[in-house]
């Protein structure tokens, strides 16, 4: 891979990524629930499943889901569920601790195993990021380099884009924490991603294949 091609590949990949979803709003959730603390597991997390994805997409299974709707349907219904889910806990995780005391900044107890896990099961609930990285990548391939070291240079590309993002929108997060104070910038924060969760959920639902 040539330095224009990555660098095309990167800036396409940056723009993408910009956008809030499933794992921005995770990293969101996460840190407003613990703090700083909860940031390096979720991307980490994510990070693990992006690497999946993208061993997937190298071996072609992205063009073979694309290719079978029942598989598609089939995925798309479980992470459906699963971010649904994580919704409905949430916003019933903030009915019951709708009166927080004084100090109750991060009084969540910190599970940095179970947030990792929660990090993977959402970044690779979503059968669409398969096959949009099986139409994407392929585009900055050049056919004539070893195809192992350029899908190795893509997705760490992919891993430092994702780490720098996701870390500053959980920086610009505690600060607006530090600015606003806790209890009703925590309440909103909670009830929104348990709503925005849910949402997504019925989004992931009623999507069609790319």
């Amino acid at each position: 891979m040539t330095f224009h091609t990555w660098f095309l590949f990167a800036t396409a990949y940056l723009v993408t990524t910009i956008s809030p979803g499933p794992n921005v709003l995770l990293v969101i959730r996460n840190t407003v629930r613990y703090g700083s603390r909860g940031t390096a597991p979720t991307i980490a997390g994510n990070l693990l499943a992006q690497l999946v994805v993208v061993i997937l997409v190298a071996l072609g299974v992205g063009a073979v889901l694309a290719a079978m709707p029942p598989l598609f349907v089939g995925m798309k219904i479980v992470g459906a569920v699963y971010l649904m889910y994580l919704g409905v806990k949430q916003l019933r995780k903030t009915a019951s601790n709708a009166h927080p005391t004084a100090n109750a900044q991060f009084l969540h107890t910190l599970d940095k195993r179970k947030i990792f896990r929660e990090a993977i099961l959402v970044s690779g609930s979503n059968p669409k990021t398969l096959i949009f990285l099986s139409a994407f990548m392929p585009q900055f391939i050049t056919h004539d380099r070893p195809l192992p070291e350029q899908f190795i240079v893509m997705y760490l590309t992919v891993a430092a884009i994702v780490a720098l993002v996701h870390t500053i929108y959980s920086v610009s997060v505690r600060g607006i924490h530090n600015g606003l104070g806790t209890s009703p910038w925590l309440a909103a924060v909670k009830r929104s991603s348990g709503v925005i969760f849910f949402a997504l959920g019925i989004k992931l639902l009623t999507a069609k294949r790319a």
